[in-house]
C-alpha cells in the first residue's frame, strides 16, 4: 500500500504552491505515495491545482496580493496554521510522513508564531530535541546547532549536546539502511584549534565527546578541520558529516559536485518530516519558473522514510474538502 503523505504548501506568496503542484504532477511521486495537501486555496488554484490532482485541506489567507510576493502577516498566519494542523494529523497517525514547503521566518514573526521556523516549532510541540539533517545523493550532513548567531556557538556547543546529536545522527543513518554508519565530526575552530592556540572547544568539548562516543561503540572520527572533514566525507570514508553550525554544513553541501537535489529532513520526532533545502524565493514567486526538483526529492525521500514507519491509521480523505 502506498504511504499517505501530507504536504503543507508553504507561504502562499512564495514558490511553495507552484513547486508543490509541479512535484505532484510527477509520475515518480504518484507511484511512490498517495499525496494530500494543506494550503491556501487561491494560491493552490493559481498554481494549477485541481481536485483531480490530490485532496486539498484549505487553510486560507485573506486579501493576498499575488502581484507583490513577500512576507506578510496573512501569509505567515496561513502557513503557520497549515503546519500546526498538519503536525496534529500526522502525529495522530492519519499520515505516514509530513513534507513542508518553505515558509518565511519574517512572515511567521509578523503572525506571532511561537517559534521562528519548522524545526523549532516541532521541538515545542513534541517536547523533544530533534536533529536537522540534509541529504544530497550520498552526502548526509547533520547539525549540532541550527539557526544561531556565530557569536553564540561556543556557549551552545556542549559535551552533552554533541553526544546527543551524534546518537540521533547514527539512528537517522541507520533508518536509511546503513549498518554501523561511520560519522565524521567537524571541528569548530580553524585547524581544529591548533592545540588550543586558536580555541579550546576541541580540547574541552569535541575530543572528549568523540572519545566517549567511540568508547560506546560509535564509529566516529574527528574533530577534523572543516575542509578535512568534508574531504573525508566526500571521499566516501564516512556515511555522515556532523557539523557544528549551519553554514559549515550547508555551504559545502550545496556546491558539491553532482546533480542530486538536497533534501532537508528532521529526525527524532514521532513522525518523519522532510522539505526542499531552499527558501520561499519571493523574488522568483509567481513567474511560472520555479524549479520543483527539490520538492519532488523531498516527497520521494519522505515516502522512503515512511516505509520504515507504522502505516497511517486509515483513509484521510474524509478530512479534506
Amino acid at each position: 500500500m502506498k504511504p499517505q503523505i501530507l504536504i503543507t504548501a508553504g507561504d502562499p506568496l512564495g514558490v511553495g504552491p507552484e513547486i508543490t503542484v509541479k512535484a505532484l504532477r510527477s509520475a515518480a511521486v504518484r507511484r511512490a505515495c498517495r499525496p494530500f495537501v494543506a494550503g491556501d486555496t487561491a494560491a493552490m488554484k493559481r498554481a494549477g491545482w485541481t481536485p483531480a490532482l490530490c485532496p486539498l485541506l484549505p487553510v486560507d489567507a485573506p486579501r493576498l496580493d499575488f502581484t507583490r510576493p513577500g512576507p506578510t502577516r496573512a501569509g505567515g498566519r496561513a502557513s503557520l496554521e497549515a503546519v500546526l494542523l498538519a503536525a496534529g494529523l500526522v502525529r495522530a497517525g492519519f499520515f505516514s510522513a509530513l513534507v513542508t514547503a518553505p515558509v518565511s521566518k519574517e512572515a511567521w514573526k509578523m503572525a506571532g508564531a511561537p517559534a521562528p521556523a519548522h524545526t523549532d516549532l516541532f521541538r515545542l510541540i513534541e517536547k523533544k530535541e530533534p536533529l536537522m539533517l540534509f541529504s544530497r545523493g550520498r552526502i548526509n550532513a547533520a547539525l549540532v546547532t541550527e539557526h544561531l548567531p556565530v557569536k553564540a556557538l561556543s556557549g551552545k556547543i556542549t559535551l552533552a549536546l554533541v553526544k546527543q546529536k551524534a546518537a540521533l545522527f547514527r539512528a537517522a543513518l541507520e533508518a536509511l539502511g546503513l549498518r554501523r554508519p561511520a560519522i565524521t565530526l567537524c571541528a569548530l575552530n580553524p585547524h581544529a584549534g591548533d592545540g588550543g592556540v586558536i580555541g579550546l572547544e576541541e580540547i574541552e568539548v569535541l575530543r572528549p565527546a568523540a572519545a566517549g562516543l567511540r568508547a560506546g561503540g560509535m564509529r566516529i572520527s574527528g574533530p577534523l578541520p572543516t575542509d578535512a572533514a568534508w574531504a573525508e566525507h566526500l571521499a566516501g570514508k564516512s556515511d555522515g558529516l556532523l557539523a557544528l553550525y549551519h553554514d559549515q554544513a550547508l555551504a559545502p553541501l550545496k556546491v558539491a559536485p553532482g546533480a542530486d537535489s538536497a533534501v532537508h529532513w528532521t529526525w527524532g520526532l514521532s513522525f518523519a518530516r522532510t522539505s526542499p533545502a531552499h527558501g520561499t524565493a519571493f523574488d522568483r514567486a509567481w513567474r511560472a519558473g520555479a524549479d520543483a526538483a527539490g520538492m519532488k526529492a523531498a516527497i520521494l525521500f519522505a515516502a522512503h522514510l515512511a516505509k520504515n514507519k507504522r502505516p497511517a491509521r486509515g483513509p484521510a480523505a474524509r478530512y479534506f474538502g
